[in-house]
């Protein structure tokens, strides 16, 4: 054999394939004749890849360097003093290490350090098949990149560079402190730890969690996440504590069935109840998707009752080959629960199944061209409360619609044509019966209604300036089971309405508190004319008094639904003014004012209502403000000018100046029978900003620094009753490793009744969280909360570069 030494202070060496060596060993100077100079280009290069593919790793160049390199080409290499050998995305670092080029066998000792993507191992000894990474690392301590967790073994072995099983092992992502005393806070430490990065997971067999070096929680075997992939398993138990469910405690299995579906079992024993099995299945597919969500309770020892409760959604679209036909969607939406209490005894559940109103409805639908259709099957279930009864509303069992809308018309004409016939039946139950006996909506019978309408606009519009004159005619006709009209069973309505609608549209260029702004003036008229037609006779299946704002003000029609269609002469002014960036077009501010005027008394009311007779309706004064990217401020304002005062008003700002800091307040009042005024307060703030420690600026999901405290809440007050109505108050500190937090939740069930727990939840920083499930409920209770660790985006390999 024949070897060459170099005694140089440092050599450098590339074992690379023979092409790439021949080419490079040829003469600059010949080349440079050959061949034209030419601009330099960059060049992409699987290198660079966060994961290089197989089939490229083998073909990457291997580079070797230290203070001293031995060797045969292709053969074997030996580098001796500060030994580096790179390939693709591994670099392995060592006192000694040899290269057998023929088995690709890197061996390393003394100060072995290797970085593959990324996660870096050190140790005495290492022995690794470079490109397939299979070998074994003595005595290591390893830094994984995705998690930022540490721990030292026994051993590693790499199976390849997805699969390795670490043995007698530790593992944290406490960062670790100076001094030969330091502990993490939380450590887990196993007989063995498996990690597979297909599945992104970790298995621990003969596994302890010690929290302040104390044993928490012993398991002979869990797995944990490596990222915040899905992976099957038993999740963490959760542990509250109800004022009227007692002690509860969840112990959840997930089922990551496939990419596109999953199941979670999550049983609850609940102290004062009994044993609550709950589940939910979600899938999702190219065409459809849906979630089913379920429980059911046993015996409850409190109601002395089998209690149960399920909620179920699902989407479809559907079309034939080649769309001639169109295409069609099918939509379904089903809540059922077994009693009228349910909605106030697990007010935690699905959201959808702690209202009162449940609703079972599938939609079929259908559209071509400019013609949609749709079938619809409506049913409710009301959950009464006998100090608070509401009057259920209408099946609709079934509804038929069409609908043909043609906005490219002769002349600019644009056409609306809608046809819809609808069963509506009701079945009142007692409490009902009890509360609604005497009323109008209480004694009317179920029915038939078939409408039709018309409509036809001719729309003119320029940049400055839009006109739209639209004309509409309402037709219906009824069929009721019972009679109730002066026509017997039957009663038809034909109305027309004429609307005209204009506005113009003033722009200018200003400049307000130092800062350019285009500035709009837009005035708008509306004036809508529909004739009198008596409508006491009809019965009201669907119809309710539209709420009056910005939008509803502009229309033509004070009532939503078709039973009631009001008559009127109205004419509606009102202005609004925007405040826009001049280069982004981004709105700063907005500021509206309308009013209606009205040249005659309404008589058309709702069962029961009186005519409206004023002239001028409250003015509506709008407000909507973001001139700094951390304030934002909303409000609207009904006035009456008669009494000179405003009769409803709703007033919203949040300060958020960064992430982590977010206060949002709400005001509401309304002086409409029987009145309410209402005010709102939520945060997330950090609670050490109060002593000058201001934390850092890590971005969003990742927090602001080990050791801070942040309060978090929302709180409704009702200022008529003066009492709280719901509270959500809680405490977090971040720890670094770990996350703790403690939430007070208060929640209105019902006029007298409230429900109240207290939840506790240790977060282990890349492991697991023990304890409540409070995260769900600061998420969904308070505006823009942000998670303390939220991978945002995964980290890169480059971050951790040698």
């Amino acid at each position: 054999m024949h070897y060459t030494r170099f005694q140089a202070s440092r050599a450098r060496f590339a074992l690379t394939p023979v092409a790439f060596v021949a080419a490079a060993l040829l003469p600059l100077a010949t080349r440079a004749q050959e061949q034209p100079e030419a601009a330099p280009q960059l060049k992409p290069s699987p290198v660079l890849r966060e994961n290089i593919p197989a089939d490229v790793r083998p073909q990457l160049p291997t580079f070797v360097e230290g203070d001293a390199i031995r060797g045969q080409t292709d053969v074997q290499t030996e580098v001796q003093g500060n030994a580096v050998l790179r390939k693709g995305d591994t670099i392995i670092r060592a006192d000694k290490l040899e290269y057998n080029t023929p088995k690709d066998l890197a061996t390393a000792t003394g100060n072995v350090h290797i970085n593959k993507a990324g996660t870096i191992y050190e140790g005495p000894f290492l022995e690794l098949e470079v490109d397939a990474f299979h070998g074994f690392f003595n005595e290591p301590r390893y830094h994984f990149l995705r998690n930022d967790a540490y721990g030292e073994a026994e051993r590693v072995d790499f199976e390849d560079d997805k699969h390795s099983i670490i043995h007698r092992a530790t593992y944290t992502t406490c960062q670790r402190r100076p001094g030969p005393d330091w502990m993490p806070d939380w450590i887990l430490k196993a007989d063995k730890i498996t990690l597979d990065d297909d599945t992104d997971t970790g298995v621990a067999t003969g596994a302890v969690l010690s929290f302040f070096r104390v044993p928490i929680l012993g398991l002979p075997a869990m797995s944990f996440p490596l990222t915040d992939q899905r992976k099957s398993g038993v999740l963490p138990p959760t542990i509250g504590l109800d004022n009227k469910s007692g002690v509860e405690v969840t112990v959840p299995y997930y089922w990551n069935i496939a990419p596109n579906r999953d199941a979670t079992i999550y049983p609850t024993l609940m102290s004062k109840r009994g044993v609550d099995l709950g589940g939910e299945f979600r899938y999702l597919e190219p065409s459809y998707n849906g979630i089913f969500r379920g429980d059911i309770l046993p015996n409850d020892k409190l109601r002395d009752m089998d209690r149960w409760g399920y909620t179920y959604q699902h989407t479809q679209s559907f079309a034939p080959a080649g769309g001639a036909l169109g295409g069609g969607a099918l939509a379904l939406n089903l809540n059922r629960v077994s009693d009228d209490n349910y909605w106030r005894d697990f007010s935690r559940n699905s959201s959808v199944l702690t209202q009162r109103l449940l609703a079972a409805d599938g939609t079929l639908s259908w559209g071509i061209g400019d013609l949609s259709v749709f079938a619809r099957e409506q049913k409710w279930q009301t959950l009464q409360d006998a100090t608070a009864p509401i009057l259920p509303p209408y099946d609709r069992s079934p509804q038929v619609q069409a609908r043909y809308v043609k906005n490219s018309l002769p002349a600019g004409f644009e056409s609306t044509i809608e046809a819809d016939t609808t069963r509506f039946t009701r079945t009142l139950d007692p409490i009902a019966q009890t509360a609604f006996a005497a009323t109008p909506e209480s004694l009317q019978p179920n029915g038939q209604r078939t409408y039709g309408l018309l409509q036809l606009s001719r729309p003119w519009q320029a940049p400055g300036w839009f006109f739209v004159p639209k004309a509409q005619v309402h037709a219906a006709h009824y069929d009721l089971d019972a009679t109730s009209t002066a026509n017997g069973r039957t009663e038809d309505r034909v109305i027309p309405t004429f609307s005209l609608d204009g506005g113009l549209v003033f722009e200018r260029n200003t400049s307000y508190f130092g800062r350019a702004f285009l500035q709009t003036l837009e005035p708008r008229a509306f004036y809508t004319y529909t004739p009198f037609r008596d409508q006491t006779n009809l019965p009201n299946y669907d119809s309710a008094l539209n709420d009056f704002n910005f939008a509803t003000i502009w229309t033509e029609n004070a009532f939503g639904g078709n039973d009631r269609i009001s008559d009127g002469n109205l004419l509606t002014l009102g202005a609004t003014s925007r405040l826009l960036d001049p280069d982004t077009g981004a709105e700063a501010a907005k500021f509206g004012i309308a009013q209606r005027v009205r040249f005659k008394d309404q008589l058309v009311t709702l069962p029961g209502g009186t005519p409206v007779s004023e002239r001028l309706s409250d003015l509506l004064f709008g407000v909507s403000a973001n001139l700094v990217p951390s304030w934002s401020v909303d409000s609207t304002v009904e006035y009456n000018p008669k009494t000179n005062r405003s009769i409803r008003s709703t007033i919203g700002a949040r300060y958020s100046p960064k992430n982590y800091h977010v206060i949002t307040a709400a005001y509401r009042l309304n002086r409409i029978a029987p009145g309410s005024e209402q005010m709102d307060v939520g945060w997330q703030w950090p609670l050490n900003d109060l002593w000058g420690d201001k934390g850092q600026e890590l971005g969003p999901g990742r927090g602001e620094g080990e050791g801070r405290w942040y309060s978090v809440g929302r709180m409704n007050y009702d200022m008529q009753a003066k009492k709280l109505v719901d509270a959500v108050v809680g405490l977090e500190y971040d720890a670094g490793c770990w996350i703790g937090r403690v939430v007070v939740e208060r929640l209105q069930a019902g006029t007298t009744q409230a429900n109240k727990r207290v939840l506790f939840q240790i977060e282990f920083v890349g492991l697991s969280r023990l304890g409540s499930n409070a995260l769900q409920s600061l998420k969904e209770n308070i505006p823009r909360y942000q998670f303390l660790r939220e991978q945002v985006l995964p980290p890169s390999r480059f971050s951790n570069y040698d």
